[in-house]
């Protein structure tokens, strides 16, 4: 008995808690699928945010639904305001129509019986300042046909569109600024490459110029001689030089001026360079020919001793031309069957002079001038000559030099 009220007297476990949990506590959902159970916590911070963005629903759906009753309110106030206006514009017609009629009968009237209808007249009047008087009730209390209300009106919206055209008008010029800008930059550097284009080609025509002293210099040095380009030129002795505008640019940008300046600089130089190079013989007189002695020391073709050689011989057919290769005068012509044979000298200028020899025949005469690649006569055989060909001397200051660099020279 004692055993049985013990196990009666044994209460169910069934656990007390005591301690408040906040609102916003950690929350748990389980999900049970095909014997499994997944577990889904929702963060104090995550059940805020979705309580604060219901909140915000629910605040903008009561906003939303007040402007709309509020809207619908006021459009069925001013469809009332309208109807009202027009059933009051429609009966003001109907009285204006009536009197109208009545005015009409009561002119006629007057025009047959004279005074007997004034009073009817006058009861047409008050029917008239009746009407005009509901006119100018609709108006004041519609407010509808105030003139001065719709000229201010009208001169707001007139300033709106003005002001937007101004506006559209602005924005239009800004993006033709910007596309004029977008050009101009396009035309400076088209400009920059064309220039420098230019510029190089100048420069090389210099430099080929410059090479081409440079390498009739090497065989003068060896003789103790010298040719310098500069020596007689206008630009040392004179004030002056490459004709610069102060704005040449119309667009004012530095570059561009400083490399148009470099241009003239460059094309004064060019335009000397090829003004001095005319008075120097830098070519081939004979087109065609193989050279049989060169110039210095050789061995004589007749009496095989060693002896001196002033010029270079050019081998070529009888009849061959033979031009100068320098702008000059002809200051000798001689026509012998000893030495040198029919031969020619011409003074170029600048300590230059160039002497043709063993001519078959002469086309010039003595104080001719001549221009570059003028024909001054054939290759021959006349005089102290084994074949035809060409003596060719070239003489600065009065020294015969090696005429082979001048020949080689190019240009």
């Amino acid at each position: 008995m004692k055993g049985k009220n013990r196990l009666g007297e044994t209460k169910a476990y069934s656990p007390q808690y005591t301690e408040k949990k906040p609102f916003f506590s950690e929350k748990e959902i389980i999900f049970r699928s095909a014997g499994r159970a997944k577990v889904f916590t929702i963060s104090s911070r995550l059940q805020v945010i979705m309580l604060t963005i219901l909140c915000l629903i629910g605040a903008w759906s009561f906003y939303s639904y007040h402007m709309y009753s509020k809207s619908g309110k006021i459009i069925t106030h001013k469809d009332q305001e309208l109807v009202e206006t027009r059933d009051a514009y429609v009966d003001l017609m109907s009285d204006f129509v009536a009197i109208q009629k009545n005015i009409d009968e009561v002119l006629s009237s007057i025009e047959k019986s004279g005074s007997k209808n004034k009073k009817n007249l006058d009861k047409y009047k008050r029917q008239a300042m009746v009407v005009e008087d509901k006119i100018k009730q609709i108006t004041a209390d519609k407010d509808w046909a105030d003139d001065k209300k719709i000229n201010e009106k009208m001169s707001i919206n007139e300033a709106l569109l003005q002001r937007d055209i101004a506006v559209s008008e602005r924005d239009a010029l800004r993006e033709q600024l910007a596309e004029l800008e977008d050009a101009v930059k396009e035309i400076k550097e088209a400009e920059m490459e064309v220039f420098s284009r230019v510029e190089a080609l100048a420069l090389k025509e210099v430099k080929k110029i410059k090479s081409a002293f440079s390498s009739i210099n090497v065989s003068l040095k060896r003789q103790g001689l010298y040719y310098n380009p500069l020596a007689g030129s206008k630009k040392r002795e004179s004030s002056g030089g490459p004709f610069i505008p102060e704005s040449v640019s119309k667009l004012g940008d530095k570059k561009i001026n400083d490399k148009i300046s470099s241009i003239y600089k460059t094309a004064d130089d060019l335009e000397y360079y090829r003004e001095v190079v005319q008075t120097v013989p830098l070519g081939k007189p004979v087109w065609s020919y193989w050279v049989t002695s060169r110039f210095g020391t050789r061995t004589d073709p007749f009496n095989k001793k060693k002896a001196g050689h002033k010029g270079i011989d050019l081998a070529s057919r009888t009849g061959n031309k033979i031009q100068v290769k320098a702008k000059g005068r002809v200051i000798k012509v001689e026509h012998s069957n000893k030495g040198y044979g029919n031969n020619v000298i011409v003074d170029h200028g600048n300590g230059f002079k160039t002497r043709y020899a063993h001519m078959h025949k002469i086309y010039v005469k003595k104080g001719d001038y001549l221009k570059i690649n003028d024909t001054i006569g054939e290759v021959g055989n006349t005089g102290r000559s084994t074949g035809p060909h060409l003596h060719y001397e070239v003489l600065y200051q009065g020294r015969p030099v090696d005429p082979m660099p001048f020949m080689q020279a190019k240009i």
